[in-house]
């Protein structure tokens, strides 16, 4: 698809189709282990009281607990119908705009979270629109984390669980080379990508100390198929905490979470 369909497709999945709000709360067993996975990737990074932009913010399930720690948050998403229910939760401001061009002046904010767009963003040139624009509204020295969904996670869920096709399809091979998506799903994705791939992106947007960490890793496509269980999550949790940062172990999860800095001014 092109990124206009893209986008319209956006506006459609999350106003008429899907409930992003449920995904992130109850689900399945892996809601709680994507929202704890994010909060303390965020929250153990950020300074006290930071200026917090959240772009693709959905309906505020990670603004509210952020926001609520005494951090200032503004939210951000092109779907009004989300961003009238994050409103609702009363405690930040939130609005609708684009993630490939912010309203805000340059340094408004200490972090930036990317929680969507970039797996939204069919082209480079867009997806590095969304991480310079994130980037520009923060401070020299500050944090940009930015999620995006694994090409190897998408490919395991359309192919496994058959009988191999023979020929192989050439788009489950494509999503494999590009990271193209394969037609006909009905979520609207742009990309989906390696960790590797990932990384170059936010190095080229001007990104520094890049991390790369898998959200749900190894557990987290199991937990999808499940109910809540405190015991499966815990397990989970102890799992990606040991293993969601080593190359090819992070590609195994549903999520994978980019962190990187704004320059910092050179020290004469």
């Amino acid at each position: 698809m092109e990124q206009g369909e893209i986008d319209a497709g956006i506006q459609h999945y999350y106003s008429n189709v899907f409930d992003e709000d449920a995904r992130l709360t109850t689900r399945s067993a892996q809601s709680a282990l994507e929202f704890i996975r994010v909060q303390e990737l965020v929250g153990d990074r950020i300074g006290a009281g930071s200026k917090v932009v959240d772009i693709g913010g959905a309906t505020g399930i990670h603004a509210a607990p952020l926001a609520a720690a005494g951090h200032e948050v503004t939210l951000v998403d092109p779907v009004e119908e989300q961003v009238a229910k994050a409103q609702r939760h009363g405690t930040f401001p939130a609005e609708v705009g684009d993630a490939r061009q912010l309203r805000f002046a340059d340094d408004s904010f200490d972090v930036a979270l990317l929680f969507g767009p970039l797996y939204h963003l069919r082209t480079p040139e867009d997806r590095l629109k969304a991480l310079r624009e994130a980037a520009r509204v923060v401070v020299p020295g500050g944090w940009v984390f930015a999620a995006a969904i694994p090409r190897f996670i998408h490919h395991a869920a359309v192919s496994l669980g058959r009988e191999a096709p023979n020929p192989y399809p050439a788009a489950w091979i494509e999503l494999l080379e590009s990271g193209t998506p394969i037609p006909g799903g009905r979520f609207p994705a742009g990309h989906l990508h390696t960790a590797e791939e990932l990384q170059t992106e936010l190095t080229t947007a001007g990104l520094t100390a890049i991390e790369l960490h898998a959200i749900e890793g190894p557990a987290g496509f199991a937990l999808e198929q499940l109910p809540s269980d405190e015991d499966l999550l815990q397990a989970a949790l102890t799992l990606v905490r040991r293993t969601g940062h080593l190359k090819a172990i992070r590609d195994l999860t549903t999520h994978l979470m980019a962190i990187g800095r704004t320059p910092s001014p050179t020290t004469p």
